[in-house]
């Protein structure tokens, strides 16, 4: 059974969602710089588990609705967005599934409603809590009072990194997936490069991509963002004060619903966040039912490793 795409209207923006199957509605959402089509190898066997597997373009990105102002972005319209997937598609109730940025979407989502989503999966970014402050502080503290390059803090000024994306599309999609994944060498990653340097330089792009994506896959991804552009997606990571504020509301309480967690054991994302991460995660939920490393697994851990994510979700699924 092939993918059809359906459109919901959530305020004044359309939220496209790639969808298949029918059962219980499972709501995926994607990272930086992805699109609905990073699910591609999990919308058939969710599906043939017996659930209705939806994939959503968040907004900003491919098909969806591409507002403006960066306060678009914020976390509360984004939670909204999911919500009203939830109402159009799932009858008001949905299970989460999020990588990258939509690890930090679908934790904070299901935090703020535990009537509508009644399960939740993140990968790559773990969920800690509120904090102790906005993390584009902390980063600032970190990283450019030192002097040092970090890219949350390069994509704060509007326009800058816009530019050097859509300069060449397809060079941007080949430097970022292949630096981020599992096949990259361990200095994929630059580092000690100084603030006020642009993103993309010392990002390798080797000569053959690794299999896991096809020239077709980056052709998609290509066209996807050609037509979006990058101010969507970048606006995301200019919320985290407004984020904060209303995260603030839950500080001190539990993720309630039962809780997977999933990433690759080379991928940078979950490095970010030091040691221990699994004890001090636990921390901030009533019922993690899973945390999995997988081998050799990058940060794309459902594109680069689809069978291995695949059973580690349904399994889930199934015991839900």
């Amino acid at each position: 059974m092939a993918h059809e795409f359906r459109y919901v209207q959530s305020g004044d923006c359309t939220i496209r969602v790639a969808v298949e199957g029918t059962g219980p509605l499972v709501l995926m959402v994607h990272g930086f710089p992805e699109s609905w089509y990073s699910y591609r190898h999990q919308l058939g066997p969710v599906a043939a588990a017996g659930f209705t597997a939806a994939a959503i373009d968040v907004r900003g990105y491919g098909g969806s609705s591409r507002p403006h102002p960066i306060e678009a972005y914020d976390m509360a319209s984004v939670i909204a967005d999911n919500q009203a997937v939830a109402d159009a598609l799932g009858g008001g109730k949905a299970i989460l599934v999020g990588h990258d940025w939509g690890a930090p979407i679908v934790w904070n989502t299901a935090w703020a409603d535990t009537q509508r989503f009644t399960a939740v999966c993140g990968m790559s970014i773990p969920h800690m809590g509120h904090g102790s402050a906005p993390m584009i502080d902390v980063a600032r503290k970190m990283f450019t009072e030192n002097g040092l390059f970090f890219y949350m803090i390069y994509f704060q000024d509007e326009g800058v990194a816009e530019a050097e994306f859509e300069a060449d599309v397809r060079d941007t999609i080949r430097r970022i997936y292949f630096s981020w994944s599992g096949d990259a060498p361990d200095g994929g990653w630059p580092i000690g490069k100084k603030h006020g340097e642009a993103f993309l330089p010392g990002m390798p792009d080797p000569a053959k991509f690794p299999a896991w994506l096809s020239d077709t896959d980056i052709d998609y991804l290509v066209k996807e963002f050609e037509g979006s552009g990058f101010r969507g997606p970048l606006n995301r990571y200019r919320n985290f004060h407004r984020d904060f504020a209303v995260s603030s509301r839950r500080a001190g309480t539990k993720i309630q619903q039962p809780a997977l967690f999933v990433a690759g054991d080379r991928d940078i994302g979950i490095r970010m966040f030091g040691r221990d991460v699994e004890t001090r995660m636990r921390d901030h939920f009533a019922d993690l039912r899973g945390f999995h490393m997988i081998p050799g697994a990058g940060h794309w851990n459902q594109q680069e490793k689809p069978a291995e994510t695949n059973k580690l979700l349904i399994d889930w699924l199934k015991s839900l």
